[in-house]
């Protein structure tokens, strides 16, 4: 080992070294390395920044926004709304939600596809009382499987493809990968189904942002419009869209009267609905029903869905013993009140009656153009910016239909898939599915400064030799070992490596050497890069190696040493099975 060989080694562990000390950012981690290579002289300069130009930050960037789309189209809610009632206990829902977001995680980002279907996750465990907890972990571990399956799936498949092109001239094609994730996605999936009774039995899951500060009384009042399929409907129709959780407890007629409508009550044009429940029960009856809120401006109801904010009445506020009419919160400050609720007390008044007092929490959204202090100026304090749209939404087949497009260009391969993605995403906010700050939000910006940061970071264990070098040590372990041994061994290192090292760095990392190894046994490459797709792929032992594991271990409650008891079991059939698939699928000689 010579001195630069050294230096990218040493650069290498003590990157992992400081990502599993974890004092430190992940991305503020790759920045550094990034800098300390170039004072080492391991990085030009001029090419310090060529990782950020790769097409794997635009994937992964575009493929947020895309999946951001579809979570804001309601489709997914719609789709599972038919089997709810089914979904009683920790298996059923295993068996749905796992295998729904194993399937998603195909076609998009398994992050994205795991974002879309954890608030289903939560309200199926809230709504049956089964605990988030056995649900959480077990669909975490599916989104990673189901990404198996396809390129675009995760970001390790598209860096080993890359990386195959490099060494034999030709990337692996969209559904190269199909055969060994299925089989894979399908054991592992079964496994789920009886292996969540390893995790711990009591959890307290913290709750989401947008509940922080949830109640279950909200008053809103919203408008049937002439035209509405609910006209002539009943009140017992209109409250089942929420499952139980809000409940019509007034319409209001002729302009002024109102009445306590029994369930069988036929629905009328104009009638004022009084709703009581939580937002996003509130939300659900709202978009599903096309109803408008009262307290909403013509151009809002118009318009794209606004997004809901929810803040509470500060003592000084100017709004204590106002009414939102007297006030004039809309026309003079742009704040347009939808809901209202006070602890231990019933609204019983008009919304645009409704006293203000101190503690009070409300539901409202801002006009376009309103001022960004007008909230201050009001004496409100924001609590959260809810995942919340009320009111007129684009359709849902909008998102769908632009995801679908996609996934058949690249099925016939017409575009590459940064370009692809990329106008996937750009499509999502031309056509108003999201709006430009949306996108801006749903990018996970420290992933992908990470991803830039590293790729010539990692490069230099290859243009250094380290690789090579990497290559002979494994080639001197693996001798005496059969063919089939060596692929495993590739696989278990990867696994090893990928808990403490960003999936996609590991590929970096793993890939040279396993093409390395495979070239110094004289066989093909590609079991081998399939080996490390797979094992970079399946971080099942740790919360910190994959985005999806983290994004589980608040709402689930998990600590550390829950992922291992479901992880170990799973890693080991992962590296049994999918060594048998890769090489019965890939043959080693080439």
């Amino acid at each position: 080992m010579n001195g630069e060989q050294a230096l990218a080694f040493g650069l290498v562990g003590a990157v992992v070294a400081l990502l599993v000390w974890d004092r430190m950012r992940y991305d503020v981690v790759a920045l550094l390395a990034l800098v300390a290579a170039v004072l080492l002289g391991l990085v030009p300069p001029g090419e310090a920044f060529t990782g950020f130009a790769d097409d794997i930050v635009i994937i992964i960037g575009s493929a947020l926004v895309v999946s951001a789309g579809i979570a804001r189209s309601g489709v997914v809610d719609a789709l599972v709304r038919p089997v709810a009632g089914l979904l009683t206990t920790p298996t059923r829902q295993i068996a749905f939600l796992a295998g729904a977001v194993g399937v998603l995680s195909a076609l998009m980002k398994n992050i994205g596809a795991l974002a879309i279907f954890l608030p289903v996750a939560a309200q199926l465990a809230r709504r049956h009382r089964t605990g988030s907890h056995h649900v959480l972990m077990p669909m975490a571990f599916a989104s990673l499987l189901g990404g198996l399956m396809t390129l675009i799936g995760t970001s390790p498949n598209i860096i080993v493809s890359r990386l195959r092109e490099e060494i034999t001239g030709e990337p692996f094609a969209m559904f190269d990968y199909l055969p060994v994730g299925a089989g894979l996605m399908l054991a592992g999936w079964a496994f789920l189904l009886v292996g969540w009774r390893l995790l711990p039995k009591e959890r307290l899951g913290t709750r989401p942002p947008e509940e922080s500060f949830a109640v279950e009384d909200y008053v809103s009042e919203v408008l049937l419009p002439p035209g509405s399929s609910f006209v002539g409907r009943t009140v017992a129709d209109l409250e089942r869209l929420a499952e139980g959780e809000a409940e019509v407890s007034g319409l209001i007629r002729e302009r002024f009267r109102r009445y306590v409508p029994a369930k069988d009550w036929p629905l009328q044009d104009d009638d004022v609905v009084v709703l009581r429940g939580d937002a996003p029960a509130l939300q659900k009856i709202i978009r599903s029903a096309g109803l408008l809120p009262v307290g909403a401006p013509k151009e809002a109801r118009a318009a794209a869905a606004l997004p809901v904010y929810e803040a509470v009445v500060l003592a000084d506020s100017p709004l204590v013993g106002q009414t939102a009419r007297r006030a004039e919160l809309g026309r003079r400050r742009g704040v347009n009140l939808l809901a209202v609720s006070r602890r231990g007390a019933e609204v019983d008044r008009r919304l645009q009656h409704f006293v203000f007092k101190d503690g009070d929490l409300l539901l409202f959204q801002l006009s376009p153009g309103a001022s960004p202090d007008a909230v201050a100026e009001a004496g409100l304090l924001p609590l959260a910016e809810r995942n919340l749209q009320i009111g007129r939404r684009r359709p849902a087949w909008l998102p769908v239909t632009i995801v679908a497009a996609a996934m058949l260009v690249l099925a016939f391969q017409l575009l590459p898939v940064a370009i692809t993605f990329l106008a996937a995403a750009l499509a999502m906010v031309i056509s108003g599915v999201l709006k430009p700050e949306e996108a801006e939000r749903a990018i996970e910006w420290p992933i992908l400064i990470l991803v830039g940061a590293l790729i010539p970071v990692s490069a230099t264990l290859q243009t250094t030799g380290g690789t090579e070098l990497a290559a002979v040590w494994l080639a001197q372990v693996a001798q005496g070992l059969p063919p089939i041994a060596c692929v495993t061994l590739i696989m278990a290192a990867a696994m090893a490596v990928t808990p403490f090292l960003n999936n996609a760095a590991t590929v970096l990392v793993m890939a040279p050497i396993g093409a390395g190894l495979a070239r110094e046994l004289g066989l093909s490459p590609d079991p081998f890069l399939m080996a490390v797709a797979v094992g970079a792929g399946s971080d099942f032992l740790t919360p910190v190696g994959h985005q999806c594991n983290t994004m589980v271990m608040a709402p689930g409650g998990y600590r550390f040493a829950d992922y291992p008891r479901l992880g170990v079991p799973l890693s080991l059939l992962i590296l049994t099975l999918g060594t048998w698939l890769i090489v019965t699928v890939w043959p080693l000689s080439g």
